[in-house]
């Protein structure tokens, strides 16, 4: 049970897979929840009117954190949980506001933007590609005529991976500008990003060859600890940058994990960031590895169900349990290996169905598959699309069987997706 009174608060956005395992964390962990949401009738239902819910202004971060300490005042909020970068914001200035452990707003800002993070982080010495930051009614053509190849485009607006291309020489990277003008003038993007023009504007950075790594860790009163390192064994070597599988523990060489957890614990210092989970990517280039990003969130979709902790703890209980100051020793990560694939959307299309799922359950390892996309719903590749179909997980003896499994459950599974008819 809690150690002081008071309610956590997770914010999280409705498009999120993530309810269902915060809201089983809290329940396990005996602590009151309160979920922070942009669309609250979306949220009850899934949940239903039984649950207690705000509603705040995700397009404004500094009401939705006015939003929340007004209502602290009738239902005390302990401690506070984001599930992805617009809420780190959030949180930050919520919890400065009620006077809990936090981020200062500043640093999870910092870490919120694409550039201003780079900027930071090249800054402190470490060791991030190349950038320049371009405004997308410049002129493209001279913009690649001064840019150096290979290169990686990528708007600030989005996540997983949206709208970031490889461009390999000057045609590809006038395309591949034009298609991310296109993709952004399309979405209808948060009010915040068309104020301050984010929604305007491209990151260009040099590609950097190599394996591509995550960690995911705690920072604890400035010090970062490290839950897991998962290797990506598919190259994300472009044009698009579609992740699929995750696998830990790590396979690379024990001083290459060390310098990497090294280098982002320099880089959340450098952001300013001292509380509260991260989620950060790195290359492993030839002269070592190279900061991606930096996130003052965890692992998004429903990828932290591979992690087990401790006595069987889940990500989103370590995540609850700090957030409310409630007991928590060194953690570990369990014995085993695990791992877990996002399915890829292969085309765009309706989703018809999904065969194969039992098949795919049933290949040894394989702890379950998750089919996360409904059927007769429109799904769309990377870089136009934000999603996936679903989760595979697994477990094994080795990080190797476990990536053996994830890719025989995935070839068992047959998704049937078809263009829509015209309308006449």
């Amino acid at each position: 049970m809690p150690t002081a009174a008071g309610a956590l608060l997770l914010l999280v956005p409705t498009t999120s897979y993530r309810l269902d395992d915060f809201r089983a964390a809290a329940r396990r962990l005996g602590v009151p929840l309160v979920i922070g949401s942009d669309r609250c009738h979306r949220i009850e239902d899934a949940f239903g009117p039984q649950q207690d819910f705000v509603s705040l202004d995700y397009r404004r971060p500094e009401r939705a954190a006015e939003q929340i300490a007004e209502g602290a005042r009738d239902r005390p909020i302990r401690g506070i949980v984001p599930a992805s970068d617009a809420t780190a914001v959030i949180a930050a200035l919520a919890a400065e506001r009620l006077g809990l452990p936090r981020n200062p707003p500043e640093a999870a800002r910092r870490a919120a933007d694409k550039h201003a993070s780079r900027v930071a982080l090249r800054d402190a010495g470490l060791p991030v590609p190349a950038f320049a930051l371009h405004h997308l009614d410049a002129d493209p053509e001279a913009a690649a005529r001064a840019t150096a190849y290979p290169c990686v485009l990528k708007p600030l607006i989005f996540s997983a991976s949206r709208g970031v291309i490889r461009a390999d020489d000057p045609a590809g990277f006038v395309a591949a500008w034009r298609r991310i003008a296109h993709l952004l003038a399309a979405t209808k993007a948060e009010r915040r990003a068309r104020e301050d023009g984010a929604d305007r504007r491209v990151l260009i950075e040099a590609f950097v060859p190599g394996a591509e790594i995550a960690l995911e860790g705690l920072l604890r009163s400035g010090r970062l600890e490290v839950l897991a390192l998962f290797d990506k064994p598919d190259p994300l070597d472009g044009p698009y940058f579609e992740e699929t599988i995750y696998v830990t523990p790590s396979r690379h060489p024990a001083a290459l994990q060390a310098e990497a957890a090294r280098i982002i614990g320099e880089g959340a210092r450098a952001l300013g960031l001292v509380e509260g989970p991260v989620h950060a990517e790195l290359r492993l280039a030839p002269s070592g590895p190279v900061i991606l990003e930096i996130a003052a969130r965890s692992i998004g979709g429903l990828c932290s169900r591979t992690l087990r902790f401790g006595a069987g703890l889940t990500l989103e209980e370590i995540l609850v349990a700090h957030a409310m100051g409630l007991p928590l020793a060194q953690v570990r990560r369990e014995a085993r290996a695990s791992g877990v694939m996002m399915l890829p959307i292969p085309r765009r299309g309706i989703l018809h169905g999904v065969a194969g799922v039992e098949a795919a359950r049933a290949v040894p390892g394989v702890e379950d598959v998750v089919i996360t996309v409904p059927e007769g719903h429109e799904v769309v590749p990377l870089p136009d699309g934000d999603s996936y179909l679903g989760f595979l997980f697994a477990k094994g003896e080795a990080p190797a069987d476990v990536e053996s499994a994830l890719r025989a459950a995935h070839a068992r599974l047959r998704f049937d997706i078809r263009m829509p008819l015209p309308v006449a």
